[in-house]
């Protein structure tokens, strides 16, 4: 007990060391931009305001984005997702996986669950013992099932899942401008001090170049840093612009989420606009801003291979059994959240009207003349 005690406490203190590095390049840049640039370097004072203005604000996005997103805990499952004392018992009982299975679908037929395994089983967790949501997954690094769970990434020793999403795009956003902007900004004196005349006799060197201190040396490798960080991150971010308008996690990319109808990447695209505002909310006032606006509760998310509204599922679910799909799994119909409602407005459906809905809607229009008759 001993050992693994410890050994966990080493892995807990190892997995803070890319953070560290992090940290230490960023106040590392930080004295070199202000301090060795602009103080020691560069001579205009009207220059040295409007660098060491845009620089910080630039600066204080990037560290609080950072913040946020190593800082916010990984959303879990809610309590209902977890089985009742008597369903866990009696599924620790069971050897068989089909009656297994039968248990979790019972205790599944009334969680808002459109997606199943690649056997079209029931999402089980075994460590959590709980039924996984849509897109939540089990990560082995923070033992925890995370909603929406997209990677883990060591560079902010969190899990980025559906309650810090925003903070991580957020953070690739401003690092890349912070990025840019320092790399942009030092360029002319990477220049300058790159062909610095290294003669050592004063009078054969240019008038009109940058005295050759140690602040050169600061600003060489600031560009190299920023320029080499500028490159990794563009790509990360882009690919992640990318995601977020598929509206799909790293996750999804590599496996695809298994519906009704099959494996199919694009089963919660929604569209690239209610894709966005599904992530960063509906109020564009916010969107740049690392505070938490993003729709749903991150248990229950839109799909476009089961939109029904409200009033359509009330009647189907009176006229229409459970559909069911391979390996006796059902999916009984469920009402949509508030923010899928938002989503969703003004959507028109894909779900083709059966001959069953066909009857419902003829119905209910007999319904409304015999009502205007009397």
């Amino acid at each position: 007990m001993a050992p693994s005690h410890v050994l966990k406490c080493c892995q807990k203190v190892l997995a803070w060391v890319p953070v560290a590095f992090i940290a230490l390049v960023v106040a590392w840049s930080y004295y070199a931009y202000v301090v060795e640039l602009c103080m020691f370097t560069i001579s205009s004072t009207a220059e040295k305001v409007v660098y060491l203005v845009v620089f910080h604000l630039s600066f204080v996005m990037f560290v609080w984005s950072y913040w946020k997103t190593i800082f916010t805990s990984p959303a879990s499952p809610s309590n209902e997702f977890c089985l009742s004392k008597a369903d866990k018992e009696q599924y620790e009982k069971e050897e068989r996986p089909e009656s297994q299975q039968e248990i979790l679908r019972r205790a599944a037929k009334d969680l808002p669950i459109y997606t199943t395994t690649a056997s079209r089983a029931i999402r089980y967790c075994d460590r959590c013992q709980l039924i996984k949501p849509d897109r939540c997954h089990h990560c082995s690094a923070c033992d925890i099932c995370v909603l929406k769970m997209d990677h883990h990434c060591p560079w902010v020793n969190n899990c980025v899942g559906f309650s810090n999403y925003k903070f991580f795009l957020l953070f690739l956003m401003y690092s890349l401008l912070y990025c840019l902007f320092v790399a942009a900004t030092v360029l002319q004196y990477f220049i300058k001090f790159w062909t610095l005349c290294r003669r050592k006799a004063a009078e054969n060197c240019p008038k009109n170049e940058l005295p050759d201190t140690h602040a050169k040396f600061h600003v060489l490798f600031l560009f190299f840093v920023a320029a080499m960080f500028f490159i990794s991150i563009l790509s990360l971010f882009s690919y992640h612009c990318w995601l977020v308008s598929k509206n799909r996690s790293t996750i999804e990319t590599f496996r695809a989420p298994t519906f009704r109808n099959g494996p199919d990447k694009n089963g919660f695209s929604l569209g690239c606009s209610k894709n966005l505002r599904e992530v960063f909310g509906d109020e564009k006032k916010y969107w740049l801003l690392p505070i938490f606006t993003s729709l749903g509760d991150g248990c229950n998310f839109p799909t476009r291979l089961v939109i029904m509204d409200p009033e359509q599922l009330a009647v189907s679910s009176q006229n229409e059994p459970a559909k069911s799909s391979g390996a006796n799994q059902t999916f009984p119909p469920r009402p949509l959240s508030e923010s899928q409602n938002r989503l969703l407005a003004n959507d028109s459906q894909w779900v083709e009207s059966g001959p069953e809905e066909e009857n419902v809607k003829s119905g209910a229009k007999k319904h409304i003349i015999v009502s205007l008759e009397s």
